[in-house]
């Protein structure tokens, strides 16, 4: 399982540096005026749908009835069974895309209520989410192909796609010559990345046979488990993508540069959700399934203890480092161009709020399997509403005075909230046991974070003097310096816990 993980996060890792140079670019292009925060409502619309109808919904639903089948049936069988799902999800989102795009001013009007006083950005917004808009479509189904893939212990080529996606945008903004402005040329690199991804997927699934085909959707006992699976599915995605519609919406009432403080902040925040929380679920998810399926419970608890624990102890040092030095991490990775030091400073407030949620955001998708493994997504919906209405409920309360910050915050009050109640529920049910090395690993974790917390001040000092005389790359030099000085520290405490810990029992 390990192995997989490492295949999958290795990808992720691929895919956030080239994303990373992505950000840097539009960054130095765009900074973070007008244009910027068009961009950013553009890109993250299509985003939302596909987050509630494609990757969280349909995954939790999916892999586990396509396991189940492979295991009742055979291959054969459950290809069909796919094909099944693709030409139903093909007729909800060709009409949704339509109508989305006849209606744009109305759906930006409800996303980002607050340009409707700046014409020229809503003039904008408009254009370039028509544009990015048919990349929901496409990456749907990218997303079933690549469930098809996973199901069958091929995770790289999936998660490997979104590279793609950062190429595409990266040759459009170098061609932004040919296009009305950089921005429209970004936004049509997001819907070109569709269709490369989907080659991409659709062409690993047809070398090992498992290319589904468009069947006509007969109702059998896997298509009733998987509906059962993804009505609730569908609703706590809709529930988390709510939050993330209502930070877009609160933030287009703030000052310009607010939505794009609120998009960079995301950006790195994403880098450990991805790079570790997503890469565990995407493995953790058909490797207890298997299980269960077979009734192999304690290997299945097995595996989700040590995809958590594992999540947790790579997950760490992020925290100490959004919470500890963020305004050097904002400085050295978008300070350039038209990224000004004060965008780098409000994006910084931005990711040292978001960082108190760090934790339970990354392992939620661990926490989840134990329920979506079972079909049971009635609970984690439960859940995540619970989690939505306070974060939902502090975003109002603290947006006037706190501004973006304030709304980081509150995503991070409510995942704490969603992944406790989730913890509390597994543990209740006997879902989720957790054995004595995953009490040693966090006793060793959270000795090394104090320590990693306490000398990172002092960390600081160094890095500025290795780096000062080095111009315009000091910023970026200094965080990498930082980077590898603390994450040595911190590698070299918890291999140094590890093995007392193991000696001492």
């Amino acid at each position: 399982m390990f192995r997989k993980f490492a295949s999958v996060s290795g990808f992720t890792l691929l895919s956030r540096l080239t994303g990373f140079l992505r950000d840097v670019t539009i960054a130095s292009i765009l900074g973070s005026g007008l244009a910027a925060d068009a961009y950013f409502v553009a890109q993250r619309l299509p985003n939302h749908f596909r987050a509630i109808f494609g990757e969280g919904a349909f995954n939790s639903a999916f892999v586990p009835s396509y396991a189940r089948e492979i295991s009742e049936a055979g291959h054969s069988a459950a290809v069909l069974f796919a094909g099944r799902i693709l030409t139903l999800l093909t007729a909800v989102l060709v009409p949704l895309c339509a109508f989305a795009m006849w209606q744009m001013p109305l759906v930006i009007d409800l996303l980002a209520p607050g340009f409707v006083d700046e014409p020229e950005k809503y003039k904008l917004a408009v254009m370039l989410t028509r544009i990015t808009f048919p990349y929901l479509l496409l990456i749907s189904i990218v997303t079933l192909f690549s469930g098809i893939l996973n199901a069958h212990n091929r995770f790289a080529i999936a998660a490997g796609a979104p590279v793609l996606l950062n190429l595409a945008i990266l040759t459009a903004l170098y061609l932004a010559f040919l296009f009305p402005s950089a921005a429209h040329a970004a936004a049509w690199g997001i819907t070109v990345s569709g269709i490369l991804q989907l080659v991409l997927v659709g062409y690993e699934a047809y070398k090992i046979k498992l290319l589904p085909r468009f069947e006509a959707p007969i109702l059998t006992p896997a298509m009733g488990r998987f509906f059962r699976a993804l009505g609730p599915a569908v609703i706590g995605s809709a529930g988390v993508q709510i939050a993330i519609f209502a930070d877009t919406i609160i933030a287009s009432l703030l000052p310009t540069g607010s939505v794009s403080a609120i998009s960079y902040a995301d950006r790195l925040y994403q880098l450990p959700v991805g790079l570790i929380g997503i890469a565990a679920g995407t493995v953790l998810l058909p490797e207890m399934s298997k299980h269960l399926a077979n009734q192999a419970h304690e290997k299945a608890h097995s595996a989700q203890s040590r995809s958590i624990s594992l999540s947790l102890m790579l997950a760490a040092p992020f925290l100490i480092a959004f919470l500890m030095i963020p305004s050097e991490i904002m400085q050295g990775v978008f300070m350039r161009g038209h990224f000004t030091i004060v965008d780098a400073n409000a994006s910084a407030s931005v990711l040292a709020a978001y960082a108190v949620g760090i934790l339970p955001i990354v392992m939620i998708r661990s926490f989840v399997s134990s329920f979506h493994a079972r079909q049971d997504t009635m609970t984690p919906l439960i859940a995540a509403f619970l989690g939505i209405g306070v974060n939902v409920a502090l975003k109002l309360a603290l947006y006037k005075q706190y501004g973006a910050p304030g709304l980081a915050f509150s995503t991070a009050i409510g995942a704490w909230i969603n992944g406790g109640i989730l913890v509390f529920l597994a543990v209740r049910k006997d879902w989720m046991v957790f054995d004595q090395g995953f009490f040693r690993i966090v006793m060793v974790v959270a000795i090394a974070s104090v320590i990693l917390a306490v000398a990172t001040p002092f960390l600081i000092g160094p890095a500025e003097i290795l780096t000062h005389s080095l111009g315009a790359l000091a910023p970026a030099l200094k965080v990498t310096a930082l980077g590898i000085i603390g994450g040595t520290l911190y590698a070299s405490i918890v291999f140094a816990g590890l093995k007392a810990s193991r000696a001492a029992y």
